[in-house]
């Protein structure tokens, strides 16, 4: 299993092509729209309905990006759906939504939101739901998750759609809640191999860690987040196969 080439011929729009001053936030359908009209790929968070449903969205609670509160895992997929965004017209769509707007024009990268809390084995209803959108789909898609658990659940539930590692230098100011002896086991990406994961797509300011060079010499695909410049994307283009970006046009 590879990822499809779509995903190394276009850069990749992080939460899809976001930009509040201009009524698109991040991950809502007009941000989705607006990267396919440039035709960059798109990156998109899912978290998890109280029905089981897979949402587009990339926070645990509701406060930062709506006027509602708590969290996401409290509500309905209907009453998430209903959910305005702020500065944007949409409200918080659903990922059989997403997918059939995108409908396959440009390659769609979907990650996993940590479910457990601590990057445990807690885990299992929403890369379910996730998969199970996924089933007809037609256009390039992948699937990766900060949490191994997550991408080996993936395995399970879709063994033919190509799944990856989010991976981090996980330095603990950034990880408060999750244990340092995570910390230490998920910063050296032992699980590459455990999982079935064919790319990761690992922190750009630690592109240069001798682990990412030992999976891209093993073949593995590397991706990176989150590149905010011209400048920084040069950079990380020495290493990694493509680029995750937002706050200009890659």
């Amino acid at each position: 299993m590879t990822l499809p080439e779509s995903f190394f011929a276009r850069p990749i729009a992080h939460r899809a092509l976001h930009d509040r001053k201009a009524g698109r936030v991040e991950n809502s359908l007009a941000s989705i729209k607006a990267a396919i009209d440039a035709g960059y790929g798109i990156e998109i968070d899912v978290q998890l309905s109280s029905d089981g449903h897979a949402m587009v969205f990339h926070d645990d609670v509701l406060d930062r990006l709506t006027g509602a509160t708590g969290p996401v895992r409290a509500r309905s997929r209907d009453d998430l759906a209903a959910i305005p965004l702020k500065d944007d017209a949409g409200t918080i769509p659903t990922l059989e939504t997403v997918l059939e707007t995108i409908a396959g024009q440009v390659p769609l990268l979907i990650e996993i939101k940590d479910q457990d809390g601590a990057m445990g084995p807690d885990i299992g209803p929403l890369e379910e739901a996730t998969c199970q959108a996924l089933r007809d789909y037609q256009g390039d898609a992948a699937l990766m998750s900060f949490n191994p658990h997550s991408v080996a659940a993936c395995a399970q539930f879709a063994p033919d759609i190509p799944r990856g590692l989010v991976t981090s230098s996980y330095k603990p100011q950034f990880w408060p809640k999750v244990p340092r002896d995570v910390r230490e086991t998920l910063r050296d990406i032992p699980d590459y191999d455990r999982v079935g994961a064919c790319f990761i797509s690992h922190e750009a300011n630690d592109l240069d860690r001798p682990r990412v060079a030992e999976l891209k010499a093993q073949g593995a695909h590397i991706l990176c987040w989150t590149i905010r410049s011209a400048k920084q994307e040069a950079e990380a283009r020495r290493i990694a196969d493509n680029v995750t970006f937002e706050g200009y046009l890659a």
